[in-house]
């Protein structure tokens, strides 16, 4: 069984790398979006020593669309791509670092939910004319705090008495 979602996991250092990704497509054309983007995370942090979140996603997104090369001569859009969250996490200084595309990150603290948002673009699939640059949110961490993240596969599911999407409110709740 192969899938468009997966888990990667670095680390260098005091520094923890972990995002989570859920790649376009499902079987095998999902499974081949993981592979490239599996692949290019642990290149851009390993070979290229890029370590600061946004700047991964920046660079991840011109991997992907080198690698995709889907791009047509008459200007069209790349159809494939990957929304996903990473954090770097510095064990030492116990400093977090997050960066997103579509998918947020949330901070328990004191009970308290914080949702720290993603861009709106994803890594790759994108309309031409957007220029995407990932935003950087540097978090301060706590004794105490959780911090989630995730794909889409909980709050897209569907169920229930009236067969609805999950969503993140109720996620959230629970």
């Amino acid at each position: 069984i192969v899938s468009g979602d997966f888990y990667w996991l670095d680390t260098i250092g005091d520094l923890e790398f972990l995002a989570s990704v859920d790649c376009t497509g499902h079987g095998v054309p999902g499974a081949f979006m993981s592979l490239i983007g599996y692949t290019s995370l642990s290149k851009i942090v390993r070979e290229m020593n890029i370590y600061k979140p946004s700047d991964i996603l920046n660079q991840l997104n011109i991997e992907i669309t080198r690698s995709l090369q889907k791009q047509d001569t008459s200007g069209g859009a790349i159809q494939d791509g990957m929304d996903m969250s990473l954090i770097c996490y510095n064990k030492k200084t116990q400093h977090l670092e997050f960066a997103g595309a579509f998918n947020p990150l949330w901070l328990v603290r004191n009970n308290d939910i914080e949702e720290i948002k993603a861009d709106r673009f994803s890594i790759g699939s994108s309309s031409a004319n957007i220029e995407k640059i990932f935003t950087n949110h540097e978090v301060p961490i706590q004794k105490g705090d959780f911090v989630y993240f995730f794909s889409d596969g909980i709050i897209d599911q569907f169920g229930g008495e009236s067969g609805k999407k999950f969503m993140a409110k109720p996620f959230k709740r629970l």
